[in-house]
């Protein structure tokens, strides 16, 4: 069936209703009518099926039994990505989305090309919402991720985060102290973990070094180096398979 988000509460027997993107989906997309019945979930792990009731004059749906989304992983991830050239961050936030992560931080970083400022005029935070909320559909989850207002790389190294801190860097960063993905295995599984990935280019010498200097643990991925749109997917695939997620 298909699915729909909804800032409603979702109690069996209740009566719902769907936000204007929502809803123009569902009658004029889909033209899905009186009678139809699909699936409703509120974000935050909850989802039922549901009854069109009434699509005019204003669309209302009755709340069914509960149903099972996709499990959630047992370590919360935040991934904080540096913001990517053109669509790229597009399939960054879709494909954290389908892998589990629970929230997303875009941050600039020195190689970021484009600014906060010309971030917001674009209203990108905007686009990957919708993003992260079409993804969610997809993927069969009950939890929507939030998606972050993007900052500055240097306060976010410092500021309080989730978890184990671990920043991916190249394989060639000047840096005694990183270590590869695999070294997980030899650690406790956490509750929940931050992962920072990095932009086009790499990071700035400067930046790996006030990462580590917060605290942070740098890992590579060995010997390989990956597309910065295809690094965050690769990284949260390892480690899920590195803690039993996959």
């Amino acid at each position: 069936m298909h699915r729909f988000f909804t800032t409603d509460a979702i109690e069996e027997g209740g009566l719902i209703t769907l936000a204007d993107g929502e809803a123009a989906h569902l009658t004029r997309v889909l033209r899905l009518g009186t009678g139809a019945r699909v699936v409703v979930f509120d974000g935050r792990g909850r989802a039922a099926e549901a009854l069109v009731e009434s699509v005019k004059p204003a669309l209302r749906l009755r709340v069914g039994e509960a149903v099972q989304a996709a499990p959630e992983p047992r370590v919360r991830l935040t991934l904080a990505a540096a913001v990517l050239k053109g669509e790229a961050s597009d399939q960054v936030v879709r494909d954290a989305v389908m892998l589990g992560a629970a929230a997303i931080q875009p941050v600039i970083s020195e190689r970021t090309e484009m600014t906060g400022a010309a971030l917001e005029r674009g209203r990108r935070r905007e686009r990957w919402e919708r993003i992260a909320l079409s993804s969610a559909k997809q993927c069969g989850r009950a939890v929507l991720p939030a998606i972050a207002t993007p900052v500055d790389l240097r306060a976010f190294l410092r500021a309080p985060h989730e978890g184990l801190p671990l920043m991916l860097v190249e394989p060639q960063a000047a840096s005694a102290d990183r270590q590869t993905l695999s070294t997980l295995r030899d650690r406790t599984v956490p509750s929940a973990v931050t992962l920072i990935v990095g932009p086009e280019g790499g990071w700035a010498t400067h930046e790996i070094g006030e990462a580590h200097e917060a605290g942070w643990t740098l890992l590579t991925l060995g010997a390989r180096t990956l597309r910065a749109d295809a690094a965050p997917q690769v990284v949260i695939a390892a480690l899920w398979a590195i803690w039993g997620e996959i």
